[in-house]
């Protein structure tokens, strides 16, 4: 299917993106999760793009083809971003699907500059606990087993559940981002205030293994203070939901866009 580059001007920074599918229609966006950029979604993007226009986005302050020209600080500063991004992409509304830091910075859009966003799906979102101990040994046994022999990765990955490592496409993005210094803010956890005003369709798919947060506990948040939200906690997946199961994500991205 054939794919168009557009490098797209920011008060940020030039962003990358790639639009794939129909020419019209309400476009799924997809937001990548922290240390990634379009690639990590390059088993979706085909199957998503036979249903609608597909962008895939180079987040700005992460590896990839996006160029930062001026600090994002805080969640409205992310907001206005992806704000920027949408004008310049000349798309009214899209439905927004956001990974990890992404699933953060859709959440936040939707704060900030309501009535842009026709439906969100998040894929573990951050912004609901903070970075703890456990998540950080998720990430340095991650990169450790990425490190070993090819043939030793199935069971490494298993052992410190990381999906992640087996997929050589996304390997080649973690050697790209070796070195390559974020210039994005940690995630502060949102507030009931903020989740409150939340009116937009919204699916969180969570984790039941997540390293990130406690998946029930957030289930319970969100089912209390945001009546537009469908909760479903995933079995047998972790933080790295999108690998752990493609399937059920990607069904589930169609369910809540509309085929």
């Amino acid at each position: 299917m054939a794919r168009t580059a557009l490098d797209l001007p920011t008060a940020f920074g030039t962003t990358r993106a790639y639009r794939t599918g129909p020419p019209s229609g309400e476009p799924i966006i997809l937001l990548p999760g922290s240390g990634g950029n379009a690639l990590m979604w390059h088993r979706y993007i085909d199957t998503l793009a036979r249903h609608r226009p597909v962008i895939a986005v180079d987040t700005i302050g992460e590896p990839g083809a996006s160029v930062q020209a001026a600090p994002i600080r805080d969640g409205r500063d992310g907001a206005a971003w992806l704000d920027e991004l949408l004008a310049a992409l000349e798309v009214p509304t899209a439905h927004v699907v956001g990974c990890s830091y992404g699933g953060w910075l859709a959440l936040n859009h939707q704060i900030h500059h309501p009535g842009r966003t026709a439906s969100l799906t998040l894929l573990d979102p951050a912004g609901f606990a903070g970075f703890g101990p456990r998540f950080y040994a998720w990430l340095i046994a991650g990169g450790l087993a990425a490190a070993a022999p090819r043939p030793l990765r199935p069971r490494l990955a298993r052992l410190v559940g990381n999906s992640t490592i087996l997929e050589s496409e996304l390997m080649s993005l973690m050697r790209a981002s070796i070195g390559f210094r974020r210039a994005l803010p940690v995630p502060p956890v949102f507030s009931d205030e903020e989740l409150r005003g939340l009116h937009v369709p919204a699916l969180f798919l969570l984790g039941a293994r997540s390293a990130m947060h406690d998946s029930r506990q957030v289930a319970d948040r969100v089912g209390s203070l945001v009546p537009s939200a469908r909760v479903e906690v995933v079995p047998d997946a972790g933080h790295a939901l999108p690998t752990d199961q493609p399937d059920l994500v990607t069904d589930r991205i169609l369910h809540t866009v509309g085929r």
